[in-house]
């Protein structure tokens, strides 16, 4: 890993955490998909084609979000995707604290202003409804104008997915206090256990307020083929937004790549192959996330149990004076010393909106479970992957780390 100064450390948005990867090679169906459609010289249309487009719909009707593709939006990942969507609204910006690290840097580039509100004990991703409504009221007051909610039912950083009755009494103040809804969903297939998880999408109940975004980064798709999609409102306020969205990723040039496109429609379209892949891979992460939070909690550190994604976040708080007699006091010197003693890069909470006071980390569990793809697939693969001699020292050394701050 290359050496940072501390100037560069500080940079907020180059050195910003990347959306955790599953780190696995990409199934041959897509690498076929994406190769066939390599002789295209030209990109997708702004927004998406229409077979993109009906796939994104396919895929949303699966999950009870029914539409047709002229209420879809399609850009080459979630970050110009957002970018393009926050700017088609005015006002100002909200957002759940901690968040995605990429959230605020969007806003940010807009010259909008952005508030994060403190999410409950129960779960990250959603904001608590009584401070959601402090915030608005305060904010008014103060002469702002705010318009736009962010949330994520599965998150990132926490790994936590929102119980639906918190999903629902946040997006109800919301709606009432007549803000407009992005909920980005890029987590939902990742949960660990999804016959036990309910996921809650506020577009089942609120339609007509709501966008859903999802980044296909987030299980269907390799980092390396960007694509994201927009489902906004079948409402004339949802064509609008649509419109203003698409001129907006027109003038940025940002449209998906054809081969991309061919990778990602057939994704979304979700055949057993694919079906699969996600099922075993978020069941992988859930093996070893739950023995990562074994050994957090060991040290007396304390994180909520992890129910989606590829990483866990963790609040070594109660190890304060520990850390400190190593040099340890805020979230950037947590950051720096976790980097350097796993070996890997473990993003501190102040790059997702917390205090740097605040001794927080996101953990990445992809290190765990091998350092190259094969590896990994390797631990995909088997049938008792902590049993794996490269996962067994993976994880021992990652306890031993933890146990070292005791």
């Amino acid at each position: 890993m290359r050496r940072r100064t501390a100037s560069e450390g500080r940079v907020p948005v180059r050195f910003a955490p990347p959306v955790p990867e599953a780190g696995l090679p990409a199934l041959p169906e897509l690498v076929d998909a994406c190769a066939g459609a390599a002789v295209r010289t030209e990109p997708e249309p702004p927004g998406g084609g229409a077979v993109l487009r009906q796939a994104a719909c396919g895929y949303w009707s699966r999950r009870g979000l029914h539409g047709g593709p002229d209420s879809v939006v399609a850009a080459p990942g979630g970050q110009p995707l957002l970018f393009a969507l926050l700017a088609a609204y005015d006002g100002d910006v909200l957002m759940p604290r901690p968040c995605p690290a990429w959230w605020a840097p969007q806003a940010r580039l807009l010259g909008r202003p952005a508030y994060q509100v403190p999410t409950s004990a129960e779960a990250g991703g959603v904001p608590d409804p009584y401070a959601l409504l402090e915030t608005v009221r305060r904010l008014r007051a103060e002469g702002g104008i705010p318009r736009v909610l962010l949330l994520c039912p599965a998150d990132d950083p926490t790994a936590t997915v929102a119980p639906p009755e918190l999903v629902h009494e946040a997006c109800e103040a919301a709606v009432g206090e007549g803000l407009h809804i992005i909920s980005d969903e890029t987590w939902r297939d990742t949960l660990f256990r999804p016959h036990e998880t309910v996921l809650f999408s506020p577009a089942e109940m609120w339609p007509d307020e709501v966008v859903v975004v999802h980044d296909t980064a987030g299980s269907l798709l390799p980092a390396a083929w960007p694509m994201a999609v927009a489902r906004c409102p079948a409402t004339v306020e949802g064509a609008a937004l649509r419109a203003r969205t698409l001129d907006i990723l027109t003038a940025l040039g940002a449209l998906v790549a054809g081969p991309v496109a061919g990778a990602a429609a057939l994704a979304l379209d979700e055949p057993m192959t694919v079906i699969r892949r996600t099922r075993d891979t978020a069941e992988l992460y859930g093996t070893v996330a739950v023995a990562a939070h074994r050994a957090v909690l060991a040290s007396g550190a304390f994180a909520r149990p992890p129910e989606a994604g590829r990483h866990l976040y963790a609040d070594l708080g109660p190890l304060r004076a520990r850390l400190a007699e190593r040099g340890v006091t805020d979230s950037m010197e947590l950051e720096n010393h976790l980097s350097g003693r796993l070996g890997t890069p473990v993003p501190g909470g102040h790059r997702f909106g917390d205090e740097l006071g605040a001794l927080r980390v996101r953990l990445s569990t992809a290190a765990l479970l091998g350092a190259d793809p094969e590896r990994r697939l390797e631990s995909l693969r088997a049938a008792e992957p902590l049993g794996l001699p490269h996962v067994e020292r993976a994880l021992a050394d990652f306890a031993a780390a933890f146990a070292e701050l005791r």
